[in-house]
């Protein structure tokens, strides 16, 4: 009699190295000689409030072609449904009579109660269900500060992290999966419409990027192999390729963090002149750990202000504003360069997001959630706690936030982190011929400059929507009107 076949059931996992869920099916298959069933689950019916973005499905369904590609070679091959998780999963049991299904764990509110909610129904089947951890370094509820709670600010955080942390090596790929006879019956990828049509925006997408496992791999290894040794120093520089880009990589678990942490420390050893860059590096992957820990903690991070002070803020409501700032059209060239490659490309420079962030936020007066919703439209690299947690650290509402007086000026932040002007004529070509002085300001450029650039300020470029020294202090004034009452309150 055969074994009954084990299900993996991927999600933002999409990889087969060092997946621990996997490397226990392929560890178990070995063992008793049971087919491994990988299935992707295109999820409905789930009444998930933050339902994958158009620029996230574009990425997925690149992901999903190379993950079958995978699995297909070493044997199995993967699984495609579409529908209420628990329900997919049941009648996949009944099908096959699988009596083991296990996947790694998601941290986002909604999924983990509806996670939480399936295995409790699997197990009361008798079926084996059991989630691992594949995307963080440490899971959220076992990190804690010195009074046992968890932390609020990030260098602690970080200092514990960076002393305590010691992650598993990472796990090789299986060398074979053994595919279930017969094959249960998949949906084609093609009949989920996860691309674009009519019309088809995605042009920039594929210029930019490769989704999948291999791809991940190889923009780490080019990271590591020497811009990382200028990372400190490069890594506000749009202007530059000084950053990894290894985020929508992450955020579809094409690669786990700790098969960065272990690759950057090897680097570090190996040349140790790239340590100081690895170390501002891994950083980052710990404030992205910070993020997590704090969505953990706070499940109402993606909705609401962390900083009660915030709550009842007198935000505008300016359709006409918000459109301008979608489509790249302030009249600040740096933020309509941001706000372009995001449309173009599905991502955007870190140091570029600050930049747009706080102009909505603290030029335009807009809610902070609306720059949310529109990231999480339209990057590939959408993930709920980072989104939610770096929107609040601009806006100066979440724990461990910049204040809500610093204000960035989009023409000094220009200069100093694009001083020629590169960036801003990559997105915004119609100020191409500008020279560096004044391609961050082309309002007060004279006359015959703008002239001799073919620069028609209010035609082909538009005029600044407003004036950002007096949205400053109106943005100020509101802040300290706000800060007065609370501390007469208190």
């Amino acid at each position: 009699m055969s074994a009954s076949p084990i299900i993996v059931w991927f999600r933002n996992d999409l990889r087969l190295a060092d997946n621990p869920a996997l490397t226990a099916a392929a560890q178990a298959s070995a063992e008793r000689g049971a087919p491994v069933i990988p299935l992707y689950i295109l999820e409905e019916e789930t009444g998930d409030p933050w339902p994958l973005g158009g620029a996230q499905r574009w990425w997925l369904h690149g992901s999903l072609e190379r993950l079958a590609t995978c699995c297909a070679r070493h044997g199995s091959p993967l699984l495609l449904r579409r529908g209420e998780p628990g329900a997919v999963l049941e009648t996949l049991i009944a099908e096959t009579g699988a009596d083991c299904v296990l996947w790694n764990r998601r941290y986002a509110p909604a999924q983990t109660a509806r996670d939480a909610a399936i295995k409790e129904r699997l197990k009361a089947r008798g079926i084996d269900a059991r989630s691992f951890n594949a995307s963080l370094l440490a899971e959220p509820w076992t990190v804690k500060n010195k009074s046992g709670g968890p932390f609020k600010v990030f260098t602690p955080f970080w200092r514990h992290l960076w002393a305590t942390l010691d992650p598993p090596l990472p796990t090789r790929a299986p060398a074979a999966l053994k595919a279930p006879a017969p094959a249960p019956a998949s949906d084609a990828l093609e009949s989920w419409d996860l691309l674009p049509t009519k019309p088809d925006w995605a042009a920039g997408l594929r210029k930019r990027w490769v989704p999948g496992e291999t791809a991940a791999r190889s923009r780490l290894a080019d990271f590591l192999d020497g811009p990382v040794g200028v990372y400190g120093t490069e890594r506000d520089r749009p202007d530059h390729p000084g950053t990894s880009a290894l985020s929508p990589y992450l955020a579809f678990g094409e690669i786990g963090p700790r098969q960065i942490w272990h690759a950057a420390r090897h680097a570090a050893d190996a040349r140790p002149e790239l340590a100081p860059g690895v170390e501002v590096f891994l950083r980052e992957i710990g404030w992205r750990e910070f993020q997590h820990h704090l969505l953990h903690h706070a499940p109402e991070l993606p909705d609401s202000p962390l900083d009660r002070r915030f709550a009842d803020f007198p935000w505008r409501q300016d359709a006409a504003g918000l459109q301008a700032w979608q489509r790249g059209r302030t009249g600040y060239p740096i933020v309509d360069a941001g706000m372009r490659q995001l449309w173009e490309t599905g991502w955007m420079h870190n140091r570029v997001r600050m930049i747009v962030a706080s102009f909505l936020i603290k030029d335009l007066l807009l809610p902070w959630q609306e720059g949310e919703r529109w990231f999480w439209d339209t990057l590939v690299d959408g993930d709920l706690a980072q989104n939610a947690g770096n929107w609040q650290w601009v806006a100066g509402c979440g724990t461990d936030a910049a204040p809500f007086f610093r204000v960035f000026n989009p023409v000094l932040q220009g200069e100093k982190f694009d001083p020629q002007g590169d960036y801003v004529r990559r997105y915004v070509p119609e100020l191409d011929r500008l020279p560096p002085r004044w391609i961050h300001q082309p309002w007060a450029a004279p006359t015959e400059v703008l002239r001799q650039a073919g620069v028609r300020l209010g035609d082909d470029y538009p005029r600044p929507i407003l004036d950002h020294a007096v949205a400053r202090d109106r943005a100020l004034a509101l802040y300290n009107e706000r800060k007065g009452k609370a501390e007469t309150a208190d």
